[in-house]
């Protein structure tokens, strides 16, 4: 059965927009070429970390939105371990709760930006 799951990654602050964007298109490749799903993506921009992690006190942020097997966490996220332009990643399974917030979120974002 299908799952949904948000993921939430930082990427380096020394990367340029095009190493940013390629690299984002790395990981949603790879959640679509092992039959996921990608729901929803967000890119929250370049952010000040709440500490520092590797001496860098900024990030990239982006948020992914997906419906997979939950066999494909596991490699996925190995996936974030091996790259070093990621610093943290996060995945969560959301439940039909989360599922409902992310969509109203999304909606009333849409609504603002009309």
């Amino acid at each position: 059965m299908m799952n949904r799951y948000e993921t939430v990654f930082i990427l380096t602050p020394v990367l340029s927009e095009d190493q940013t964007k390629e690299t984002v298109k790395k990981f949603t490749s790879y959640l679509k070429n092992n039959g996921a799903k990608v729901v929803h993506e967000e890119n929250w921009g370049l952010r000040k970390l709440a500490y520092p992690i590797q001496k860098k006190s900024t990030g990239f942020y982006h948020l992914v939105e997906f419906e997979a097997e939950a066999t494909l966490i596991k490699p996925f996220e190995t996936e974030f371990i091996r790259d070093e332009r990621v610093m943290r990643f996060l995945s969560v399974k959301m439940d039909k709760h989360h599922i409902d917030f992310a969509e109203s979120r999304r909606n009333r974002k849409t609504a603002n930006q009309a």
